[in-house]
């Protein structure tokens, strides 16, 4: 499968689903199902440590099935292998290496909340705080009876207890996401210009439709208006939780959020590929985005006119960063060497454990907790915590098809980078960490 070039007609029909937005990993876990059966392909391995990962890359780069993939894996310190393949763009003769840039979506995530648990780590804020003492708009929320119904009086009930810090790391606020929720208050997120995200300047049916509000201040008060889908700790339910976070951190260290980032985070793990906007000098290592229709990869956002050259509305928490395969390696060479890296203490031993710990409240009833299929799983600050034959797994994944786990017991780290949406129209984010576990046994095997 080839894109096409931008065609009017070629969009004719194409409609975004909003549930395979934004989050990709909420329906990308099938790592945890073993065995499983891994994609047959014969490309000749490039690396001898991780020969099925390179095989993995090459069947998908090479068939047309997307234009490029860039995988790092390294375990504590060391540095990082970096297998890539193909061109930033199916028209592009730029070969996709370690420092091209990826719209990393719903990988902001646990990036916002490392941030949050910063915060937590200096006392500014506290895991059980309600939400309302630092932003006293949430102090007296409404919930919907009817999941998605009527945003009337008969359909609302008060909160039984109020929003915490651990609720909006977890997606347990009862929050709603407009790439989630159907029809009234779908409908009224719209048109609060509560908008996660940005995807493309097309106008595609579905593609987080509605102009966003221009300032995190702004995105909170309106988002304290809007009635909660659950009530607050009883159902795990992805959410715009960690969009809220980014507002909690400006208030409580009176900093933008985006420059929290940038000096707690960004700056001291090495992260300078990684940011909101993508500098117009920087265009050249961006990559294309594409959307599967129909067994067609149509161009969604390119490099030399992306969304992401402009200012954002505001920063998203929650989906809103470009990065690299380098940076975020490191980003999570730091989480698996317990918040230090190349001898700088970034985060303390006891907040990335807490981070990477499963913080459900114990208001959570087993039923209400994220599952993949049968399986309960934890949930930390922004990503899943595995449990069982899985534990000590941290991370999430992103709308573009990326994936970015670190294993804590093995000290073992690996990302990977490509672009294309629905993440659900491959099965990349499913068979790549069994893929990575493969090649680390075999590795384990051979002493």
């Amino acid at each position: 499968m080839r894109s096409s070039e931008y065609r009017a007609s070629e969009y004719r029909g194409l409609a975004f689903n909003r549930r395979q937005l934004l989050g990709g990993g909420a329906a990308a876990l099938g790592m945890l199902s073993m065995p499983m059966a891994l994609r047959a392909q014969g490309a000749a391995s490039a690396h001898p440590d991780w020969p099925g990962v390179s095989r993995f890359i090459s069947g998908f780069v090479d068939s047309g099935q997307v234009a490029n993939m860039v995988a790092t894996l390294g375990y504590g310190e060391a540095e990082a292998a970096v297998l890539a393949r193909g061109t930033t763009s199916f028209t592009s003769s730029t070969s996709a290496d370690a420092d091209t840039l990826y719209r990393i979506y719903s990988m902001t995530k646990p990036v916002t909340g490392m941030a949050t648990v910063i915060c937590i780590d200096d006392g500014l804020i506290s895991l059980d705080q309600p939400i309302a003492e630092i932003l006293p708009a949430f102090a007296k929320m409404q919930v919907q009876r009817e999941y998605d119904g009527a945003i009337t009086p008969g359909n609302l009930e008060p909160a039984v207890r109020p929003i915490t810090i651990r609720h909006c790391l977890t997606h347990t606020a009862g929050l709603g996401y407009s790439i989630v929720q159907q029809g009234p208050i779908s409908t009224a997120y719209a048109e609060a210009g509560l908008v996660p995200g940005q995807v493309t300047r097309l106008d595609v049916p579905g593609a987080l439709n509605g102009k966003p509000v221009n300032s995190l201040e702004l995105f909170a008060d309106r988002l304290a208006t809007m009635p909660l889908v659950y009530q607050p700790g009883t159902k795990w339910s992805y959410s715009v939780g960690l969009d809220l976070l980014g507002r909690v951190i400006e208030v409580v260290t009176g900093k933008s959020f985006d420059a929290f980032l940038k000096e707690r985070i960004f700056d001291p793990v090495g992260m300078s590929s990684t940011w909101f906007r993508v500098p117009h000098e920087e265009a050249h290592r961006l990559t294309a985005n594409y959307f599967l229709a129909d067994g067609t990869l149509l161009p969604v956002d390119l490099p030399d006119s992306s969304i992401y050259l402009d200012e954002p509305p505001f920063p998203f928490g929650g989906a809103g960063l470009v990065s690299s395969s380098r940076d975020y390696d490191r980003f999570l060479q730091m989480i698996a060497n317990y918040g230090e890296i190349d001898g700088v203490r970034v985060m303390s031993e006891p907040a990335v454990r807490l981070a990477t710990s499963d913080l459900f409240a114990d208001t959570v009833p087993y039923e209400g907790r994220f599952q993949f299929g049968e399986r309960p799983l934890g949930y930390g600050a922004g990503g899943l915590v595995g449990s069982g034959d899985a534990a000590g797994l941290f991370g999430w994944f992103g709308a573009a098809g990326t994936c970015g786990l670190v294993n804590m017991r093995r000290s073992l780290r690996h990302n990977l980078m490509t672009q294309y949406m629905p993440s659900t129209a491959y099965p990349v984010q499913n068979e790549f960490p069994v893929v990575v576990e493969v090649d680390a046994l075999a590795q384990d095997a051979r002493g």
